[in-house]
């Protein structure tokens, strides 16, 4: 069977509390629930951090203690900092950089995102990558349009990122991608010619977490995406246990394609982090 590198997106900045009592707030909260899903198979946990009011935060403060915690607990997992946020000033959405996390998120691009925008000009997307790349902190490319992979594209040959970046497609956002399986077809064959050597994931949202996870190891995808960022739900009659609940789903639906999560050293292989 072969290893897929788990990510389990413990958080994000939308999921309250009143949507699901087991989303993780706190840095102690996050800590806990990533130890639970590391130990359920996640190989990357993917972190956002939050204000005890469950509002999102970019505290740099609490970035360090949530890794910390995940280093003390989970010492081989690989750590994600997300740099999404309100706003396009990179000092601000790439403090929490200076903590060195393995790899942060870097999104190519502006996009709808359900009523509002989520803005990301060309600058921000170069001052980021800049970031990451002066603190050796190797990005993951979140996909939210075709756009997006043609600015990566302009980032490699500014030589601002590696050509073999790991490149995440999402899908589902509200007036963004929608879920369906020729949209990813059409984003791996343009992956394909502008970014050759890169490594690819793919996720939905909500209920589409699991039939996009199964469309992504069909196709022979490098990771898949789960967690309570992404959806609350286990089922459509039950809630998620918290993100290991998820993780352990992953798991199962990983075996139904020939695969299994891969340990955190073999993730480390497959994302080229040394």
């Amino acid at each position: 069977m072969r290893p897929v590198v788990v990510t389990v997106a413990i958080t994000g900045s939308v999921a309250r509390r009143a949507d699901n009592p087991t989303v993780p707030i706190t840095p102690a909260e996050q800590i806990e629930s990533t130890h639970a899903a590391y130990e359920a198979g996640a190989a990357l946990a993917h972190i956002h951090v939050r204000e005890d009011d469950e509002s999102p935060s970019l505290d740099p403060e609490r970035f360090g203690r949530v890794r910390e915690g995940i280093r003390r607990h989970c010492p081989d997992m690989i750590v994600q900092f997300s740099t999404s946020g309100a706003g396009s000033d990179p000092a601000e959405r790439g403090a929490c950089l200076v903590h060195r996390p393995d790899m942060a998120s870097l999104t190519t691009g502006s996009v709808n995102f359900g009523e509002g925008v989520y803005e990301n000009p060309a600058g921000l997307l170069t001052a980021m990558a800049g970031r990451m790349r002066d603190h050796g902190v190797r990005p993951e490319l979140e996909i939210f349009d075709l756009t997006h992979l043609h600015n990566a594209r302009r980032l490699v040959d500014e030589g601002l990122i590696d050509p073999r970046v790991h490149v995440q497609f999402v899908l589902g956002i509200r007036n963004a991608l929608p879920p369906d399986p020729h949209l990813l077809d059409l984003l791996l064959a343009e992956t394909g010619r502008l970014l050759p050597g890169a490594t690819w994931g793919a996720f939905g949202i909500g209920r589409y977490q699991s039939i996009a996870m199964g469309w992504a190891l069909a196709r022979g995808a490098a990771g898949v995406r789960t967690g309570l960022e992404d959806n609350v739900r286990l089922s459509k009659e039950r809630l998620a246990d918290g993100n290991a609940d998820l993780v352990r789903l992953a798991a199962e639906i990983c075996a139904e394609h020939g695969a299994r999560p891969a340990t955190p050293a073999e993730a480390r292989t497959i994302l080229r982090l040394g």
